[in-house]
């Protein structure tokens, strides 16, 4: 009986698991039309994070002790892992294809030994440089360095400033988890994940007000329609994806589905999350990746994961894990309760 149940509870945490994926891929599909169409980058970040934060606003509520227990935490993950990641990969994909920015962010695992191995100056093992080494080269294949760097540098740039901002995140959260003790000096219990991700959405909406002043925006083009690979998409359905699917159901599902499974495959099922965008944006944005890029592609998944699963871990938890926009960033849960990270 507990055996059954036991593969009735993996079942669910592998299809939870999957649509997390799916529903993380499809942000950049959804929102470079809305880019394409006149709104701001940061805007879209903003309409995405914002609506995100209302929507999750009880659930913030149900856990405000959050606020006293754990602020830098929760300052960490609204400012790196939502504001960060969202800000600099959606303005990545205003300039360079969807598939090649989320690519370019698997880096942060990679990022994350290297500040692990000569700023900590802690050992990592062998099999976690062969991942750096297979990310780093799968990823020199994806920006065909080979042709001169044929994607926009600046666009490059900004999708690598997303997988800093990941490491960021990942570092403030291995400092974050000494602090989880108690009045008696023992470990007190992990913070809820799902009210860590109400109020980072909270933070991050906060910053990002300031910083893309959306008092400015031309609310007009959310009634208007975006160019979708030839056809003409309601612009507020756009956003509904983003905000309700992307954002909301993809940070949910990914909590749960990391409780259901093991870390190590929720963090395979996390990598399909790059394939996944690939595939939408070739479909429904007419954006094709050659032969190299695509075997590139693998290549930076293979070695992002690799080198995720090797990452040394100390007493108080996780150095680093998995990648997401969903990122960045929807992944807290493993520094919570496991082991994975954002998008």
């Amino acid at each position: 009986m507990q055996a059954s149940s036991g593969f009735q509870g993996r079942s669910a945490g592998l299809g939870l698991a999957l649509v997390s994926a799916f529903a993380f891929g499809g942000s950049g599909v959804a929102a470079k039309p809305l880019i394409e169409a006149g709104l701001d980058p940061l805007h879209v970040v903003w309409l995405r994070v914002a609506g995100a934060a209302v929507i999750m606003l009880p659930v913030a509520w149900r856990h405000r002790n959050l606020v006293r227990e754990r602020p830098a935490l929760l300052a960490g993950f609204g400012l790196f892992a939502v504001a960060g990641v969202q800000a600099f990969y959606f303005a990545s994909i205003s300039r360079i294809p969807v598939g090649v920015a989320l690519l370019v962010e698997y880096l942060a695992p990679a990022l994350v030994l290297g500040w692990v191995r000569f700023v900590q100056r802690r050992p990592v093992t062998r099999a976690a440089a062969v991942g750096v080494v297979l990310a780093v080269g799968g990823l020199a294949c994806v920006v065909e360095v080979w042709s001169g760097l044929k994607f926009d540098l600046l666009g490059l740039l900004l999708a690598l400033g997303a997988a800093c901002c990941q490491v960021g995140y990942f570092v403030l959260s291995d400092h974050g988890g000494q602090d989880g003790r108690d009045g008696g000096g023992k470990h007190a219990e992990p913070p809820h994940p799902v009210g860590v991700i109400a109020y980072g959405l909270i933070v991050g909406a906060a910053v990002l007000t300031v910083v893309a002043r959306p008092w400015g925006m031309d609310w007009s083009l959310l009634g208007g329609s975006a160019g979708m690979n030839g056809n003409e998409v309601p612009a507020w359905l756009l956003l509904g994806w983003i905000v309700l699917l992307a954002t909301v159901l993809a940070y949910v599902t990914g909590v749960v589905s990391v409780r259901l499974l093991s870390p190590q495959v929720a963090g395979v099922v996390a990598c399909l999350e790059a394939v996944i965008a690939t595939g939408l944006a070739w479909v429904l944005l007419g954006e094709h990746l050659s032969a190299p890029q695509l075997i590139g592609g693998f290549v930076v998944l293979t070695g992002a994961f690799i080198a995720q699963s090797a990452a040394p871990k100390p007493p108080s938890g996780p150095v680093a894990s998995g990648v997401g926009t969903g990122a960045a960033a929807g992944a807290v849960e493993d520094e919570l309760s496991g082991d994975r990270a954002p998008h």
